[in-house]
């Protein structure tokens, strides 16, 4: 918080001269370190960041062969995220906080596995950041509000990443929250990589099929051919009963549609043909498993980035909670850059060991 460190340049006044501050003047006061947060201009943050980046790149530290992106939720300084609040309707999106009126309703899921079900609802924020899978350092970073899909920043933050550090032949790793054709197509025929990102089934089933791939009916027939058909950027076979056109014999399970007078009688079934680059990715390869490990990297990140105290803001508007997270970023960022130049060369995710060194 700002009163820690106006207690800490206080009290250290030669960290506070190498931070450029004339320690024969009195210091800046609480509101003046406030209200630096509120009106500093974040382009020159960002721009701070590339440098940064760029410089590692440079001493062969940082590498966009395999970049992963993920988001982390930050929580607002309010009430409303308060666990032992019993504030009523305090999730709900038409009673947002007064305390921080930036903020938005979000959701955060404990797990990324398809049979998991625990999530929370949270008022506030997220950091979207894209990760070297190799090294684990940051390239890029944006900070939105809770109810943005981490799908719709990905590629507005690639565009940008490659537009200072390109990232052609790449390999782009994310989680099932970012399985969309868009990304698929632009990573793909932009950049001519490839995505590794498991599927996300979205409420769909899985129809019992045949060996020659046609579906079973719900009386255990085998259905038959009726056409293909597309819609929504997607093309669909479509199956149908094989005794709609039968005038003797009757549906042995006594389905709904069989009976419904008309011409066209019986149920059908569609199965999406797989004619995108989505649907044609083998996710049960060891390949794909074994790539999809170097994902991990971007949890370990998240965690050091959680570890600079970003995962509940004390701040209440958004250009404070953006400048604050663009601060942690650099302060990774640096620990890297003094690391590998130091000698001895230490480790660049280490943040202590830089400041027993110091």
């Amino acid at each position: 918080m700002v009163s820690s460190l106006v207690d800490f340049l206080h009290n250290n006044p030669l960290i506070a001269y190498l931070c450029g501050f004339d320690t024969l003047k009195p210091l800046p006061s609480y509101w003046t370190f406030r209200r630096f947060l509120k009106t500093f201009d974040h382009a020159v943050l960002s721009s701070v960041m590339k440098s940064l980046v760029l410089s590692l790149v440079e001493k062969g530290i940082i590498d966009s062969s395999f970049i992963g992106l993920d988001s982390t939720p930050v929580a607002a300084n309010t009430s409303h995220n308060n666990p032992k609040s019993f504030l009523p309707n305090k999730f709900k999106p038409d009673h947002p906080p007064k305390a921080d009126t930036d903020c938005k309703l979000g959701v955060h899921t404990a797990s990324n596995q398809a049979n998991e079900k625990k999530y929370q609802f949270y008022w506030g924020y997220k950091n979207h950041v894209l990760v070297d899978c190799i090294s684990g350092l940051p390239i890029n970073e944006k900070t939105t509000t809770a109810e943005v899909p981490d799908s719709t920043i990905a590629l507005d933050l690639l565009a940008d990443t490659h537009s200072f550090l390109p990232i052609t032949e790449c390999t782009f790793l994310a989680d099932k929250g970012y399985d969309t054709k868009e990304i698929y197509r632009q990573v793909g025929e932009l950049y001519q990589g490839e995505c590794i990102i498991p599927l996300n089934k979205r409420n769909t089933k899985n129809p019992k099929l045949l060996p020659q791939g046609n579906p079973v009916c719900a009386a255990g027939l085998a259905m038959w051919k009726a056409g293909k058909f597309s819609d929504h950027g997607r093309t669909r076979q479509k199956f149908c009963c094989p005794l709609k056109s039968s005038k003797d014999t009757g549906c042995p399970c006594h389905h709904k549609n069989f009976y419904n007078g008309k011409k066209h009688r019986g149920c059908t079934k569609y199965i999406t043909i797989p004619d995108d680059l989505r649907l044609s990715v083998d996710r049960s390869s060891k390949s794909f498993k074994r790539t999809y490990s170097l994902r991990t990297e971007c949890e370990r990140y998240n965690s050091r980035f959680k570890h600079t105290g970003q995962e509940r803001m004390w701040v209440r508007n958004k250009h404070s909670v953006t400048n604050l997270a663009t601060f942690a970023h650099l302060t990774l960022l640096a620990v890297a850059v003094v690391a590998v130049t130091g000698k001895p060369r230490l480790s660049y995710r280490k943040l202590k060991s830089i400041k027993r060194m110091i």
